[in-house]
């Protein structure tokens, strides 16, 4: 069966990792993507390694792991936006495709007659989806915009880390660029909305997706509580800031990650480690108990735990339904027998190495169940054959 956007074309402007996860969200969804790059060059994350993709040979390839994680299920056409033959390209996709993603400085496709005021005139029917740092107002409309700096100047750096007075304290940032994947499936809501909405007037629209946006509406409850307290929100490692106990905690052969969620889960979690008396002490009896006398409780639970396997804690506390699990390093993540039998990792055939690993798209559809056929494209690997399904003969080919 084809994928639920099989009926759909994207026109992929963008670059680096925002707006090509986008387009990697609606090519997993069946959609046909295809991708602009620049001649000789491609997007700029092709060029972000090591490491490669090695050949059959075992040689490093021109593939960085970074590009071969976000492009996946497109087509690559290399084409000059600064000439006219490659305008005239984009202009005639366009008029072909229902979703475009740009992730361009703000003015800078108007230069090239590629904006959404001009492209509107000629495919009324495009969702048009604009990716930037800060918007496409505002007073730094006009700045760069990378994810470290964003995660910093959108608050997520605040909250993250330990406590400045503990060992190791200070602001860190996520371990993969949240806010750029973030981004990429906020731009993908937003054109997946446009086409609803076209569907019921018969006309696209714009949409103005910024980094800064997605990393405050990211804020959330810590946002809230600051909202109704008038506090900053401060680090605290891996505790919960609301909820408790919600912590890493140490057992004799490793660590775990615990998530009570309700006085159920805390009277379980007593029994299971040990301590029931703990589950019928007045002074942890609900959730605000327990954050106002949180140091006693943790002193009792990670001294429980401490004497005890992770296996032992992990296999009980999952029994008795207390969401909890190990700290798993990637290889282990990748080797669990879980994310194994939902098929997480594809081997997808590629005519530089042979084939070449993917973690896949998580969504799962039962009428029409998403392939994985396309692996990441090489630079201008589609090129003629968008051309030709465009009708253009081999000089604009060539020009553009």
């Amino acid at each position: 069966m084809p994928g639920p956007l099989s009926h759909i074309r994207v026109l992929d402007l963008s670059r680096i990792l925002a707006g090509p996860w986008a387009g990697q969200v609606l090519a997993d969804l069946g959609a046909d993507v295809i991708k602009v790059e620049r001649p000789g060059a491609g997007d700029d994350s092709r060029a972000w390694g090591p490491p490669f993709l090695k050949d059959e040979e075992g040689r490093d390839t021109r593939e960085s792991g970074y590009f071969l994680s976000v492009n996946r299920g497109k087509r690559s056409i290399a084409i000059d936006l600064a000439k006219p033959e490659g305008q005239a390209v984009v202009r005639e996709l366009a008029r072909r495709s229902d979703i475009l993603l740009e992730n361009y400085k703000v003015g800078n496709l108007a230069r090239f007659g590629l904006a959404y005021d001009d492209l509107k005139e000629i495919a009324p029917q495009l969702v048009y989806c604009s990716v930037t740092g800060f918007g496409q107002d505002g007073p730094r409309a006009q700045d760069a915009a990378y994810d470290f700096a964003i995660q910093a100047m959108g608050g997520l750096m605040s909250v993250t880390g330990e406590r400045d007075d503990l060992p190791g304290g200070g602001p860190q940032k996520v371990g993969v660029p949240i806010i750029d994947l973030t981004t990429g499936l906020y731009t993908a809501i937003a054109a997946l909305a446009g086409l609803a909405r076209r569907n019921a007037t018969g006309r696209g629209d714009h949409a103005d997706i910024a980094m800064l946006d997605v990393a405050t509406a990211l804020l959330a409850n810590q946002g809230m509580n600051h909202l109704l307290t008038g506090n900053t929100p401060k680090r605290s490692g891996n505790k919960h800031p609301n909820i408790q106990p919600q912590d890493v905690f140490a057992c004799a052969d490793g660590k775990i990650a615990l998530g009570v969620g309700n006085d159920a889960q805390y009277q379980r979690l007593c029994h299971v480690i040990g301590i029931p008396e703990y589950a019928t002490d007045p002074r942890f009896a609900d959730n605000p108990s327990r954050l106002k006398n949180l140091p006693e409780l943790l002193e009792a639970v990670r001294g429980a735990m401490s004497r005890m396997p992770v296996k032992q804690v992990v296999e009980g506390l999952t029994k008795a339904g207390v969401p909890c699990g190990p700290i798993n390093t990637v290889p282990e993540v990748l080797a669990d027998p879980q994310v194994q039998h939902r098929q997480m990792v594809r081997h997808l055939p590629h005519p530089a190495s042979g084939t070449v690993p993917q973690i896949v798209s998580p969504l799962r559809f039962r009428e029409a169940p998403l392939s994985f056929d396309r692996p990441p494209p090489m630079l201008g690997q589609h090129t003629d054959d968008v051309l030709r399904e465009l009708g253009l003969d081999d000089a604009p080919a060539q020009n553009a």
